[in-house]
């Protein structure tokens, strides 16, 4: 591992041997002493970890060094150590970015001491941020990530494709639990924007008279109870992604507010007057037709046209065939390993049933029905009595219209065809049914495969 680099600017000879002794204490440790700002700052390209400066050097203020540094690489921490105790000045630095400030006098060595300890371990945090961040980038691969084969499916991914090349806002329509916020995550982690903040925020969820201090952020005394300046999700967003899931459900007069922040990129804290510039990237999401709630006069045309960018209509999960194993199988391999279970597998009746049910809870669902299932598997096989399902919504029937039963029948084979995509002979094994009969049906033009 390499050593941490510490440069030491000390006009003192003597002082600045004290220190550098000290910190050398520690092997992991490299410390370099400058007499002068002027030798520090022309050694900088050795990239130094760190950086301890006098406060009172004789070519340069230890404030002018410090801006020096911070304008070649705002990274590197820098600690001032001062022969004065100036509160002021103190603050002043702090504020301006200042990692530290100590005055000189006995305790001042191991002052610096735990100084350096603090800035290696705040270093530390950021690089596992940074890798966790690529992790997550890599975790998000969207081909991984958003498992499954069908054509629906594939039409999904190119869209995602696209995408990730622009900046362009994304729409994502679909049922409840077909994994809208996945794949919002799956364009931000593989866009140009993964290592910067990726902020959802359901909107269904916050009440209605705070959701816009949630997105905007408030200032000091803005109403009763703002005792300091608190950012808002957009701002927390900022060089991101940020994901407003149930769009639909924002009020009226809140859209507006949103609008402009869309047309003008910049927002106003409640209570506030300065104007913050956004460089956001805006993906939505409802379960809803915004189209259709426009019409209704729900959600306002303009900022229908705002966020609608590149929309991407997600596919239930019964229309999705054979996705529906694939998926099961994930479910039951992710929990046996999560609760050190041995390999769990799937009866072929299992299979049958999982493939006729509808799943109105889509790919959430399917994960309660499959983890349940898990649970109550005799010997690391899922059987069909295994399987239960407790749908919260009434499941649609093919029966509630008066038909023939002629066209009942031509109703059911369409169903499955939809749902195999068009495969004639995997419908033909589910139903029980002749293959030729199918192709007769396409034939006549009573069921088609396409």
């Amino acid at each position: 591992m390499a050593q941490f680099k510490i440069f030491i600017v000390e006009d003192d000879p003597w002082y600045g041997q004290i220190l550098q002794y000290h910190l050398s204490l520690n092997p992991d440790y490299e410390v370099k002493l400058f007499e002068t700002g002027k030798e520090c700052l022309s050694r900088l390209h050795e990239k130094p970890d760190m950086v301890t400066v006098d406060f009172s050097l004789p070519d340069i203020s230890g404030d002018k060094l410090f801006q020096k540094i911070n304008a070649f690489d705002p990274a590197i921490p820098v600690v001032v150590i001062s022969s004065q105790e100036d509160i002021s000045v103190a603050v002043g630095l702090l504020k301006a970015g200042v990692s530290d400030y100590l005055v000189k006098d006995e305790a001042t060595k191991d002052l610096l001491w735990n100084s350096v300890i603090k800035i290696r371990e705040n270093q530390s945090l950021k690089k596992e941020v940074e890798v966790l961040k690529e992790e997550l980038g890599q975790k998000f691969s969207f081909e991984k990530t958003i498992i499954g084969k069908s054509s629906a499916l594939t039409k999904v991914f190119g869209l995602i494709e696209k995408a990730i090349k622009t900046n362009i806002n994304v729409s994502i329509t679909g049922e409840t639990g077909t994994g809208k916020e996945v794949v919002a995550k799956a364009i931000h982690y593989n866009s140009e924007r993964k290592k910067k903040s990726f902020v959802a925020v359901n909107m269904a969820a916050i009440p209605k008279d705070l959701i816009e201090s949630e997105l905007f952020g408030y200032e000091k005394g803005a109403f009763t109870g703002a005792v300091s300046r608190k950012i808002g999700k957009f701002e927390e967003a900022v060089g991101g992604t940020i994901f407003l899931d149930e769009i639909a459900e924002m009020d009226l007069n809140l859209q507006s507010k949103l609008l402009r922040v869309l047309q003008e990129r910049e927002l106003t804290r409640v209570g506030g007057n300065e104007q913050v510039k956004l460089d956001v990237r805006i993906i939505t999401a409802t379960h809803k037709n915004l189209a259709e709630e426009v019409k209704a006069g729900n959600f306002r045309e303009d900022l229908f046209f705002r966020v609608m960018g590149l929309p991407i209509e997600l596919p239930p999960l019964r229309d999705r065939g054979t996705d529906v194993l694939i998926l099961a199988k994930h479910f039951a391999d992710d929990f046996a390993k999560s609760n050190k279970m041995s390999s769990i597998s799937f009866s072929q009746e299992a299979k049958n049933k999982l493939l006729q049910y509808p799943f109105p809870g889509n790919i959430r669902e399917l994960k309660a029905v499959v983890e349940l299932a898990a649970v109550m598997a005799d010997e690391g096989t899922i059987d069909a009595k295994d399987l239960s399902f407790f749908s919260t919504q009434k499941e649609k029937t093919l029966f509630l219209e008066q038909k023939t039963l002629r066209q009942h029948t031509c109703d059911i084979v369409q169903h499955y065809l939809n749902k195999y995509q068009g495969d004639v002979l995997e419908t033909a094994k589910v139903l029980d049914i002749g293959k030729s009969t199918i192709y007769k049906m396409i034939q006549e033009g009573e069921v088609k495969t396409g």
